[in-house]
C-alpha cells in the first residue's frame, strides 16, 4: 500500500496515508523529501526551510539545465528529464518530491506519480492540480483545495537557530555601539536596481542614521550586490565605524539577525524581508528604484500590517513580534499529505 493518498491535489478532504513504516526500534521512520531547485539562495532556503520545519529528512538536489535548454524557459522544455543534469534524478527517489521555483515545478509535474507526491513552493505557473500541494505567498493570488497560502516566504529562521547564532556571534559584535542595526543588502534582479546611484542613496541614508542616532552598524552584502555598490557602501560607512562583511569566511547573516536591535533590508528580496521579520527586531525596508507588482505588494503588506516600516535614514523603534508562517505551512502540509 502506498504511504501517500492518491491524487491528493484533487481531493477536498485528503485521505490519510497508510501507517508509516517503522524502524527496528518501533519508531515511525522519518519521511525523506528529495528537495529540487535551481541553485539560488532564496529558493534553496524556502525549500529546505519547509522540509526541515515539517520534520522531513532531506536529500537536496540542484536542478542544473543543460544546453541548449539554458536558453529557454522551463515551461518550454519538451521533457525536463532530458533538459537537466541527470544527478538531480538519480536514485533514491525518497518518499516525496519538494521543490521551489519554475524549473522545479516543471520537473516535479513531470515526475509526479501516485506513490511519489509532488509539493511545489511559489506559484507554479501551471495548473495547481498537477501537484499534491502548492505553498504560495499571499501576493501570488493563488487559492485552491491543495494550496497553502502564507504571508511571508518560507525560510530557515527559527528561535532555536537564532539562539545558537546569537551565542556564536554576540562576542564578535560586542564592541559595536548599541542600538545595533543589521543591514541586509541585496542587488539588482531585473525588477529593482541597486546600481551605483541607488547604492549612493542607501549609503547616504545609512551614514545619516549613524551620525544622527549614534547606532552601531553591521552590514552584509549578497552575491547579487555589485562590487561597485559594495565599494560605495564601504567608503561611506566603514570610516564611521561600521562593520562590513568582506565576503570572506563564514557568512554572518544569521548571526546579524540574531543580535540586531533593528534591521534595515533592501526591498528587492521577499526572502530577506521574510527572514528579517521572523526575528523580534523592528524591520525597516530600504526601497529601491524599479517596480514589481508582486514584490511591491508584499513590501506594502508588511508595512500595512505594522511589521515593517519604510527606511528614511533614521532609526525607528516600535513594539514588534516575530512573523513567521513557515511552521504553519509545515503543519498544514503534513495534515494535507496525511503524515
Amino acid at each position: 500500500m502506498s504511504r501517500w493518498p492518491e491524487n491528493a491535489a484533487m481531493q477536498a478532504a485528503p485521505t490519510l496515508m497508510a501507517a508509516p513504516h517503522a524502524t527496528a526500534d518501533g519508531q515511525a521512520a522519518p519521511v525523506t523529501a528529495r528537495v529540487l531547485c535551481t541553485d539560488l539562495a532564496g529558493l534553496r532556503s524556502q525549500a529546505l526551510g519547509l522540509a526541515e520545519a515539517a520534520g522531513f529528512r532531506t536529500d537536496f538536489r540542484v536542478i542544473a539545465p543543460k544546453r541548449p535548454w539554458t536558453l529557454f524557459s522551463p515551461m518550454l522544455w519538451p521533457d525536463p528529464r532530458c533538459a537537466i543534469d541527470a544527478a538531480a534524478l538519480a536514485p533514491p527517489e525518497g518518499d516525496l518530491m519538494l521543490g521551489a521555483g519554475g524549473a522545479a515545478a516543471r520537473v516535479l509535474a513531470t515526475l509526479r506519480r501516485p506513490n511519489l507526491p509532488a509539493v511545489i513552493i511559489q506559484h507554479p505557473r501551471m495548473d495547481a492540480g498537477r501537484f499534491d500541494a502548492v505553498v504560495a505567498a499571499k501576493h501570488d493570488g493563488l487559492t485552491g483545495p491543495n494550496v497553502i497560502v502564507t504571508r511571508t516566504a518560507l525560510h530557515r529562521v527559527t528561535p532555536e537557530r537564532l539562539a545558537l547564532e546569537r551565542a556564536l556571534w554576540a562576542p564578535h559584535f560586542a564592541s559595536l555601539p548599541r542600538p545595533l542595526v543589521a543591514v541586509l543588502v541585496g542587488g539588482s534582479n531585473g525588477r529593482y536596481r541597486l546600481d551605483t546611484a541607488a547604492a549612493r542613496t542607501l549609503a547616504e541614508q545609512l551614514a545619516r542614521m549613524m551620525d544622527r542616532d549614534r547606532v552601531g552598524l553591521m552590514l552584509t552584502p549578497s552575491r547579487r550586490t555589485e562590487p561597485a555598490a559594495r565599494a560605495i557602501l564601504d567608503e561611506a560607512l566603514r570610516p564611521r565605524g561600521a562593520w562590513i562583511w568582506d565576503m570572506q569566511g563564514e557568512n554572518p547573516y544569521f548571526g546579524m539577525l540574531a543580535v540586531a536591535d533593528a534591521i534595515v533590508v533592501t526591498g528587492d528580496s521577499v526572502s530577506m524581508v521574510s527572514e528579517a521579520v521572523a526575528t523580534d527586531a523592528p524591520v525597516m525596508i530600504a526601497r529601491l528604484p524599479g517596480k514589481s507588482t508582486r514584490i511591491g505588494a508584499f513590501m506594502d503588506d508588511m508595512v500595512a500590517c505594522g511589521r515593517a516600516r519604510n527606511f528614511e535614514g533614521k532609526l525607528l523603534s516600535w513594539a514588534t513580534s516575530a512573523l513567521n508562517d513557515t511552521p504553519m505551512a509545515a503543519a498544514e502540509l503534513r495534515r494535507m499529505l496525511g503524515v
